[in-house]
């Protein structure tokens, strides 16, 4: 695996003027997400910038832009907002520490090499969690929207005390997040391949602030110190490590799934393949090296990307041409910022929340699936009331129950059991003669596709069609997959047919499911001739066994009917034509 992420300066052009579009729209994002966050507008720049740097560096996709996105931003928020609530004093500091945490838990994730299993989810649940996060980040824009500080408790406090937000409503500042919101709706699209329309409605928005309310007392973000962040070293009590470790695996995992989801999206625009393990080093150093300077969380972001993209970045130089932009910001241009009303990036962070609602999956979930509707909705009201975790996991948890219901069904219907010729299996005509010599005292049971956990019901039901037959042929030879559950079961019909004094034949079984059965003793348990690989030589000797006599020779003199009566037929067509 290569450390450094792919860079060359072939597409010098490309990349530079790739990487300046994103850090135009990476400021307001960042200034938005740090405030929003309840950290302040440097830790969403420092965030943007440390994030951004480390992912382009060390990262798996060349085109990736990393910053503060709005689900991290949200997740950030709680933490920041718990853990402030149970420490006041050392409460930031903690959530770095978390931050940090989340960075170390992603660069194991790429290490054990998880980073092809982490996005292996439904999508309802997905997009019921991408969709609640969408309604979280609203809910708590509301607050700063009219003109005020959030209540405690979350998005249940806002919603608990919006007859009173609403009776405080400061107008001023509710009109600059309505022109804002305004601005960013209805900016025309051929002005929006130009400029982003987040950059104008920061710089719109201030302007306005400043020309015509620039004697009123309204919320700004004050002066951001210039220079280098200084560095935060890890703090935490023993009280609330367990918090931490949980609220830093939920956003590791969130930051898992929305880079390497980016990076799908990445690959499609550019006919790529990224390296998901990689990436997820990437973003853990990134992470890492954020929460050690006061930077709040971050992941691949979607629209940066695409940006970067359309604008002709095709490397990772792109994204270190967005860093040190940024970083420059940091350095020198801090005071600029110091005018920027809070009304505006709540007007902002409020756009980026509607825009995260999965509207087109919401409009016709019902439609496609009216269980896969409520699973989704299901995630969504977890999302948003409940917790996180209890959300992803439960909704998981049900979408794979019910995906593992409908397999077994599917399944159950290649368990069958033959006592004579059956249209619903494949036999030749060999094969169905030596059925009906047998005069129903031979079954073939027959099991095809994945025998996962949930056929075993299915084997153990078909058992009991074995009470009047004394031969068994088990045949195994269209199953690629043999589970232990299943393997379990077909043990249990082999016992019991050897403890009833019945003869067992098994077909078909080699590689993978052959070594299965050896490692549960079952090919031990019969004689070896009664281990064959084709299915007319299991019928053959069965029916020498239930009948006592040859059965090549009857199988023969078949055969020898079947060519006589077409030789004697074809005589017959040929003397009439």
């Amino acid at each position: 695996m290569k450390v450094f992420n792919r860079i060359h300066f072939r597409n010098l052009r490309g990349d530079i003027f790739g990487g300046v579009t994103a850090a135009v729209i990476a400021l307001p994002m960042a200034l938005a997400f740090g405030v929003a966050s309840g950290a302040g507008a440097e830790a969403g720049l420092y965030g943007a910038v440390l994030v951004g740097l480390f992912a382009a560096l060390f990262g798996g996709t060349p085109t990736l832009i990393s910053e503060p996105t709005g689900p991290m931003t949200v997740v950030m928020t709680a933490v920041i907002a718990s853990l402030t609530a149970a420490n006041p004093e050392n409460g930031l500091a903690m959530a770095f520490t978390v931050v940090m945490l989340a960075g170390i838990f992603q660069i194991v994730f790429g290490l054990l090499k998880l980073g092809k299993y982490i996005t292996l989810m439904p999508y309802t649940v997905i997009s019921g969690f991408m969709s609640g996060i969408g309604l979280i980040m609203i809910f708590l824009q509301i607050g700063p929207f009219l003109g005020q500080a959030n209540p405690k408790g979350g998005v249940i406090g806002v919603i608990s005390n919006i007859p009173n937000l609403l009776a405080n409503m400061n107008p001023i500042e509710t009109g600059l997040a309505a022109l804002t919101v305004a601005i960013l709706f209805l900016t025309p699209k051929q002005m929006r391949r130009v400029v982003p329309p987040q950059l104008v409605a920061l710089i719109v928005g201030t302007v306005v602030s400043v020309m015509f309310f620039g004697d009123v007392d309204i919320r700004r973000i004050g002066e951001i110190p210039s220079g280098l962040p200084s560095l935060n070293m890890p703090f935490f009590t023993v009280e609330q490590l367990q918090t931490m470790l949980v609220d830093a695996v939920v956003l590791a995992m969130l930051g898992c799934i929305d880079a390497l989801l980016t990076s799908v999206i990445a690959d499609s625009l550019t006919r790529t393949q990224h390296d998901s393990d990689k990436e997820l080093i990437g973003q853990g150093l990134g992470n890492l090296a954020s929460g050690l300077f006061g930077g709040i969380a971050g992941a691949g972001a979607t629209m940066g990307t695409v940006v970067n993209i359309q604008s002709g970045g095709k490397t990772a130089l792109s994204g270190l041409t967005r860093a040190g932009i940024l970083l420059i910001v940091v350095l020198w241009a801090g005071g600029l910022t110091q005018n920027i009303p809070l009304a505006v990036l709540a007007g902002i962070a409020l756009k980026v929340g509607i825009d995260i609602i999965d509207w087109s999956f919401l409009k016709r979930a019902h439609q496609v699936s009216i269980k896969g509707a409520l699973i989704m909705y299901g995630v969504i009201g977890l999302t948003v009331f409940v917790d996180l975790i209890a959300a992803v996991g439960l909704g998981v948890f049900v979408a794979n129950l019910l995906t593992i219901k409908r397999l077994t069904d599917l399944q159950s219907k290649d368990v069958k059991t033959v006592t004579d010729a059956d249209d619903e299996i494949l036999l030749s005509p060999e094969e169905k003669e030596l059925l009906n010599q047998a005069d129903g005292r031979v079954l073939l049971f027959h099991l095809s596709g994945p025998m996962i956990f949930g056929v075993s019901k299915a084997i153990a039901r078909q058992q009991t069609a074995m009470k009047d037959h004394e031969v068994l042929i088990l045949d195994l030879s269209d199953v690629p997959l043999l589970g232990v559950t299943s393997s379990l079961a077909i043990e249990n019909a082999i016992k019991e047919a050897c403890d009833n004094g019945r003869h067992v034949f098994i077909v078909g079984a080699a590689g993978e499911i052959k070594r299965r059965l050896e490692k549960f003793g079952i090919l031990q348990m019969l004689p070896p001739q009664h281990l064959v690989m084709e299915r007319k030589d299991a019928l053959k000797q069965a029916v020498a066994l239930v009948n006592g006599y040859d059965a090549n020779n009857t199988l023969n003199g078949y055969i020898s009917r079947i060519n006589d009566t077409s030789s004697n037929q074809d005589i017959v067509n040929a003397n009439n034509f």
